[in-house]
């Protein structure tokens, strides 16, 4: 019979079993340095083709190379441990600043979320101290570096509540793109939420200094309160300001796939 036949017993083609791919316990190089948290896989194949890489006390110049559960890996004479990827939103309340750390005492966002995990997680892009809203945090180096980056163009949504109703005319030269002294601040698109005109929605994908605000006051108005809502594809709802709260799988998945919407505003 066939189950006796020790040379087709023999062939791992022919099983059943065989269709199943084999989980695999190596790691390409620049990834296990990416999950250690010290920066992104591009910026790891840099360290890597620069010699700066040790793999059980070894130079590692070669960008494919696969780590072995047993090997060590080692940067600036520091041992690498892969950390388990946390993501976490933050509805962010005024006065605390965007950093890890203040040399002057002032309240961090770390003050919020520094007992979450035991992970060493950062916050991804900034929000100015009096700016509320949502705030990511991470310790995947290679998401936040490609959040971050200019190029990437993630999309961002605030409220703006202004100290007096917009003009017509101002609202439209928002629409077509300010000049700034530091370059053209083109927004996705803006609207008018409130029935005075004082209140605004405005989408943008440009992350420059202070954007949103300088926006309102190069045409001369003081914004009172400026609430970032939406973030990528991850939004605030049911968020108390002050709490964090854990990304879900799905949002995670969105959030490593999500894709810039490009502004639709023809060139001049």
């Amino acid at each position: 019979m066939r189950k006796n036949n020790p040379g087709k017993s023999k062939n791992p083609n022919k099983s059943k079993s065989s269709n199943k791919p084999q989980q695999s316990t190596e790691t390409r190089l620049n990834k296990y340095i990416a999950n250690s948290g010290v920066c992104s896989r591009r910026e790891a194949d840099k360290l890597i083709a620069d010699g700066k890489i040790k793999v059980n006390k070894e130079i590692v110049t070669e960008l494919g190379f696969k780590v072995q559960p047993k090997d060590k890996v080692y940067f600036n004479g520091k041992l690498l441990k892969p950390e388990k990827l946390v993501y976490l939103l933050l509805n962010k309340p005024k006065d605390y600043i965007t950093t890890t750390d203040d040399p002057d005492g002032r309240k961090t966002v770390m003050d919020l979320v520094g007992n979450a995990v035991q992970e060493r997680i950062y916050p991804v892009g900034r929000l100015d101290r009096n700016t509320t809203g949502l705030l990511l945090f991470t310790n995947d180096g290679e998401t936040a570096k490609k959040l971050s980056h200019p190029s990437y163009e993630i999309k961002k949504i605030y409220q703006v509540d202004l100290d007096k109703p917009i003009s017509q005319q101002d609202f439209e030269k928002i629409q077509n793109g300010l000049m700034l002294e530091d370059g053209e601040a083109i927004v996705d698109d803006i609207a008018i939420l409130s029935k005075d005109k004082s209140i605004l929605g405005i989408e943008i994908h440009i992350g420059r200094n202070r954007i949103v605000r300088r926006i309102f006051e190069h045409l001369g108005y003081d914004v009172i309160r400026l609430d970032r809502v939406m973030y990528g594809p991850l939004t605030k709802k049911d968020l108390t300001r002050g709490k964090y709260r854990f990304l879900d799988d799905k949002e995670i998945v969105l959030l490593k796939n999500f894709k810039a919407s490009k502004p639709t505003k023809p060139k001049r």
